[in-house]
């Protein structure tokens, strides 16, 4: 580990996870309103995607610049199996992104559509149907599947499977804020993450729109 990148990586991976949040939460969209205006609504997805996009970058470049040392690589016929689960998960990726609209999903029916954006219904069905979250957990399937395993991987794994994590946590607050009570009940009979792990957030008291 001595002579890896996996400390400044965990630590770039916290800070991209601090900003990404921070810049996800409903205090910065309400901040960016009140400089903005209505247009904050319209651009503001679009916008959070594209930091998150070109910020990201660097972090790769961590993880293949930075020293490493492999820890391990699956073997044959193993290494197949492995792969063939990593393509179920870019094929759930995607089925979770078509079933909430790419549109919706890059922030460009936001821009062209607000009143349609704005209208949106819950998607319980298709993936949605077994888990709130379905890309995090397609996501983080596809990491810890990686064929060869070092320092530099692993730290960017752990990093980006909690920064995950405590993002759909973070989603679990806005969604039942704006879906109340329906969201509520789907989430009491839907796990998060985990197939069969039904673990609804305790505490949470609904508090109708005014």
């Amino acid at each position: 580990m001595n002579e890896s990148g996996f400390w400044w990586i965990l630590a770039a991976i916290a800070f991209y996870g601090l900003v990404h949040s921070l810049l996800a939460s409903l205090r910065a969209k309400a901040l960016a309103q009140r400089i903005f205006g209505a247009a904050a609504n319209r651009f503001y997805r679009l916008f959070f995607n594209a930091v998150a996009l070109l910020t990201f970058v660097p972090l790769l470049a961590l993880v293949a610049g930075l020293p490493d040392q492999t820890l391990y690589s699956i073997p044959f016929p193993w290494l197949w199996l492995s792969r063939a689960v990593q393509l179920l998960g870019v094929i759930g990726l995607i089925a979770g992104v078509l079933q909430t609209g790419v549109a919706n999903f890059i922030g460009i029916e936001q821009i062209i559509d607000p009143a349609k954006s704005e209208q949106r219904r819950m998607t319980v069905n298709g993936l949605y149907r077994w888990l709130r979250h379905p890309l995090y957990t397609c996501g983080i399937l596809i990491i810890w599947l990686t064929p060869i395993m070092t320092w530099n991987v692993l730290a960017f794994n752990i990093a980006a499977t909690l920064y995950m994590t405590i993002g759909a946590l973070f989603e679990e607050r806005k969604l039942r804020l704006e879906f109340g009570a329906a969201y509520a009940e789907y989430a009491r009979r839907t796990p998060m993450l985990i197939p069969g792990f039904k673990c609804p957030l305790r505490g949470y008291k609904f508090k109708p729109k005014s």
